[in-house]
């Protein structure tokens, strides 16, 4: 295995203001904009936090990356602001959101942010351990519902984590919308996150 690069801390950032929330936010029916916590976001208002705090779990992977290479990063909308106007996310007529778009978050991240990435579409157990011995981090799409291991997986994919480490058969990943300390820096085993993996993601080389 080839040295790892030097890395700061990632901190554990979820796509929320209020990580306290989260359980209540997915499960309860709370309100995900009702957090008075919204500006440390970087939102300009609370309208618009509540907007798109559900559909940032890409902009909270590219933060700890960035975290991980510099040790600091720009707020959560800021890094949005620059994705969407390379295209990464797309405002729908409706109201909706299209995105995250792996080729336009590619090139914001290495035009804005100088990181090369590579976006991959097999993302099979194997090729994620072998991303990860190359000392990259790859972000990775899984069933939301990966926050509850213990209940067969309702789906592949639609939402990102990012992944840090294997040993021994068990993976080591960053959950933007892990309800508990322990969904947000979590380990699993290998092939029980491929169950919920779309099998799709893209790898930072930091």
């Amino acid at each position: 295995m080839p040295d790892q690069p030097k890395r700061h801390p990632i901190p554990l950032i979820t796509q929320y203001a209020t990580p306290s929330l989260i359980n209540a936010i997915a499960y309860e029916g709370h309100p995900p904009g009702d957090d008075d916590n919204w500006q440390a976001s970087g939102a300009p208002d609370k309208d618009a936090y509540g907007h798109w705090c559900t559909r940032i779990c890409g902009m909270a992977c590219l933060r700890m990356a960035l975290f991980a290479r510099d040790g600091h990063a720009p707020a959560l909308f800021d890094l949005l602001d620059g994705c969407l106007a390379h295209g990464g996310y797309v405002q729908k007529e409706d109201g909706g959101v299209g995105g995250l778009y792996y080729q336009p978050f590619a090139e914001y991240a290495l035009t804005a942010h100088g990181l090369k990435s590579e976006i991959i579409t097999d993302l099979t157990p194997d090729r994620l351990a072998c991303e990860l011995d190359k000392g990259h981090l790859v972000i990775a799409s899984v069933h939301k519902e990966i926050r509850q291991p213990d209940r067969p997986a309702p789906g592949r994919g639609g939402h990102l984590v990012l992944v840090t480490g294997h040993q021994d058969g068990q993976v080591s990943f960053r959950n933007p919308s892990g309800h508990t300390a322990t969904t947000v820096d979590a380990t699993l085993p290998l092939d029980l996150l491929d169950s919920f993996a779309a099998r799709r993601g893209i790898a930072l080389h930091l």
